[in-house]
């Protein structure tokens, strides 16, 4: 099976450099700041409370109506299109943890498909922006504005200018460099249609003979709706509520209810510390069904070279800028910086 691949000093320093993950200050200056106002985009609003609408309709048929075998199904699609968003969009095309033959990514970019959360390139590059402007005006969901605005209020509004402004000069062009990507980009509608909408819908009708109408509402809209809260409960809960064991000086915190939901993506404190490790946490596939399936996909040879960061460097990292909530021991001695640490020799092999 290919080995898991330990980062040294100069390799990590060269994976921060693809998407500069080290936060930037806010360079707004307090005139911008005051002229810039929050402008309502109705058109979404109306989008997201009939969907919402739809979905608590959803909710009441799978309870009422709707076979259990259709629930169970859209359980099912829905951890589905979560693995397109946390091991596709997230850990293979925004941070480049790992990588994946062509197949892998052919199925990753139908499940994130089905999510229907943007386009990969787009939900990318944005998450690359997120990273670099952490907390500021440019972060297209900065949690500094409330848990409403990190959750979907961000998706409700125009941008700030700073979103616009800043994310223009980050350099994507190895997201496109993608064939599988590109495709999913220029067909992103039918995509989108067919495989969030049709199939999910059909499949119970024609599969165990479920009423179209309950197959719609719950496999479809219900299942999409729960995915996509889902996702933006990473944008804001787990920026505001949890602990934080790698660096207590930033927002993102480690949330288990988060990564229940968002299968593996609530250890976000983690993660914001050492963003090219393809596990988003240093527990292995402990609530995180998204390692297990990329480790699953290694042991097929569909996923290669995924990158880690090795105990050592965590451990030190935590003396120096951790909350000390996941403990470890120490008697406050002198503690050298993680990056001073050099794993140029060591390696790590699943057993």
């Amino acid at each position: 099976m290919p080995p898991l691949i330990k980062h040294s000093r100069h390799e990590s320093d060269e994976i921060e450099a693809i998407h500069d993950v080290s936060k930037d200050q806010n360079e707004s200056t307090d005139a911008e700041q005051q002229e810039f106002k929050p402008q309502i985009v109705w058109r979404n609003v109306a989008i997201m409370v009939t969907l919402h609408s739809a979905a608590a309709y959803g909710l009441y048929l799978s309870f009422t109506s709707a076979m259990i075998k259709t629930t169970m199904l859209a359980y099912f699609m829905y951890m589905l299109g979560g693995l397109g968003i946390t091991a596709g969009a997230h850990r293979l095309w925004s941070h480049k943890t790992y990588k994946a033959k062509w197949p892998l990514r052919m199925m990753l970019m139908i499940f994130n498909s089905s999510a229907f959360e943007n386009d990969i390139y787009e939900w990318s590059r944005d998450h690359r922006v997120h990273h670099k402007y952490s907390e500021t005006n440019a972060d297209p969901h900065n949690a500094l504005r409330g848990f409403f605005f990190a959750h979907v209020g961000w998706l409700l509004t125009k941008k700030h200018p700073d979103v616009k402004n800043k994310g223009k000069n980050l350099d994507c062009s190895d997201i496109l460099a993608d064939p599988i990507v590109r495709f999913q980009r220029r067909y992103y509608l039918p995509l989108v249609f067919t495989f969030c909408y049709v199939v999910p819908t059909l499949i119970p009708y024609y599969l165990f003979g479920e009423t179209l109408k309950n197959s719609f509402f719950i496999c479809s809209i219900l299942r999409y709706v729960v995915l996509l809260n889902a996702t933006w409960l990473v944008n804001s809960a787990a920026h505001m509520f949890g602990n934080r064991p790698y660096d207590q000086t930033i927002n993102p915190s480690e949330n288990r209810f988060v990564s229940w939901w968002a299968i593996g993506e609530g250890f976000h404190n983690y993660h914001h510390t050492f963003p090219w490790d393809y596990a988003t946490s240093e527990f292995g596939i402990k609530l995180n069904f998204t390692t297990m399936f990329i480790d699953l996909m290694a042991k097929i040879g569909w996923a290669y070279d995924r990158k880690v960061v090795s105990k050592e460097v965590i451990r030190l990292r935590k003396l120096r800028t951790g909350d000390g909530s996941y403990g470890h021991d120490h008697h406050h001695e002198e503690v050298p910086h993680p990056d001073d640490v050099d794993a140029d020799d060591e390696h790590r092999h699943n057993e």
